[in-house]
């Protein structure tokens, strides 16, 4: 087992903020398990209220990186909008809820163990069938049957973690993807064509690709009301602008109306094994924690935002490029000092930074993607990593540059 993680390593003030949001770093729950004695059995407990059955179904957009070369953000916001909205909509209408907010290209949804097996399926084919008919882009579907954590509105535990992981990272466009534990629940004389993935086993058992199979005998009216992170003033207008994208006048005014020029920090804390993934959930939980409480105390003096801290990362605006590198590099160092490695992308330009209905804040644009680009998939820990955008506003001539293709797209990039 690891160190003992204690309170006093915080701010107290960290686990006085009132965090209302789905989804979001459970605070009160981190606070919890650090006064306990961290044992398997004191997490399990702990856990035990939390726990639910059921399905978990994770989705991702294939494509995404190439389109945001061609695309504004507003019309990517709008075309990502669409799959959401059927996923939502069929899901609900079967029996499932969304889970957490839906800010990115990702969708999650939860089903109890009360919906068939067999319908649910059928769902998830009437949402590839309608997405590849009236979508400009696909998704990838990832779905498991097992035992999670529902946790301020979303989901933990190993077994998500998986199927997330698979949807994000081993499903391509179009593509149906289901747990061992779901494909034996289906009748033995179910209509679908299901096929193994490969012959690699995973933490959840074998994974099967379903090619074919009857829909849904009738179509769920769509429902836009998914769990949608912006305020609906903005929605609205995101709405009316995916019924007419080639209106360049009415793009302009929402743009010049929503969208700001920012430098955008996104760190990614190292995480920490266990020998129970419980324990692990909260080590890494509480890793999070040290990571927002470190931030926030940074920001006072850099004069940056944070916009949330959750999973395995941070992200901050600023204004100026020097004060973002700056941050970083100060975060970086302090973050070390605790034992906890980071790696950090830097990119600048036009987001949207929007606040939660229900508190905090997200963002959304294409310089958080590329951030996580750089630090993420390519990243080491220990570094950082600037855009070459942000070559034009820092002095980078001391970094080691560095090109290489991501998602069939050439960057460059300025490691340090």
């Amino acid at each position: 087992m690891t160190n003992k993680f204690t309170t006093d390593q915080y701010n107290p003030a960290l686990f006085d903020i009132t965090q209302d949001i789905i989804g979001a770093l459970p605070l009160t729950l981190i606070k919890q398990w650090l006064l306990s004695d961290q044992t398997k059995e004191a997490t399990l407990k702990l856990l035990e209220p939390y726990k639910v059955k059921g399905y978990s179904i994770s989705s991702d957009s294939a494509g995404l990186t190439k389109l945001t070369k061609q695309k504004g953000l507003l019309e990517i916001l709008a075309i990502i909008n669409q799959p959401k909205e059927i996923v939502y909509s069929v899901g609900t209408a079967i029996g499932g809820e969304g889970v957490g907010i839906w800010a990115a290209d990702n969708t999650q949804m939860f089903y109890p163990a009360s919906v068939k097996p067999e319908t649910l399926l059928s769902a998830l084919l009437t949402i590839q069938r309608e997405i590849s008919q009236r979508c400009q882009i696909k998704i990838g579907i990832g779905a498991h049957y097992g035992d999670f954590y529902y946790i301020n509105g979303g989901l933990y535990g190993l077994e998500a973690d998986v199927i997330e992981e698979i949807a994000e990272n081993e499903t391509a466009g179009g593509e149906i993807a289901i747990s061992q534990a779901f494909y034996e629940l289906l009748p033995e004389n179910h209509n679908f064509t299901v096929t193994p993935k490969s012959e690699a086993v995973t933490e959840i058992g074998k994974i099967f690709c379903v090619l074919d199979g009857p829909g849904l005998p009738e179509i769920p009216p769509l429902n836009p009301n998914y769990p949608i992170p912006y305020s609906q003033e903005f929605y609205a207008d995101l709405l009316e602008y995916g019924n007419r994208l080639t209106d360049t006048t009415f793009a302009n005014q929402l743009a010049d109306k929503y969208l700001q020029n920012k430098v955008v920090v996104l760190a990614e804390r190292g995480t920490q094994e266990a020998e129970y993934h419980e324990i692990g959930m909260f080590t890494n939980l509480a890793l999070t924690a040290e990571l927002k409480d470190t931030g926030l105390q940074l920001l006072e003096k850099y004069h940056g935002v944070e916009v949330k801290a959750v999973g395995s990362i941070g992200i901050y605006v600023f204004d100026t490029a020097d004060t973002a590198l700056q941050f970083s590099q100060e975060l970086r160092q302090k973050l070390a000092e605790q034992n906890i490695p980071s790696r950090t992308g830097i990119d600048a330009g036009s987001i949207l930074l929007f606040d939660l209905a229900v508190g905090g804040k997200d963002i959304a644009g294409n310089p958080v993607n590329v951030a996580s680009k750089m630090a993420q998939d390519k990243g080491e820990f220990g570094k950082i990593y600037l855009s070459s955008t942000m070559k034009t506003l820092v002095d980078v001539s001391q970094f080691k540059e560095i090109t290489y293709t991501v998602s069939g797209v050439e960057i460059t990039i300025y490691e340090t």
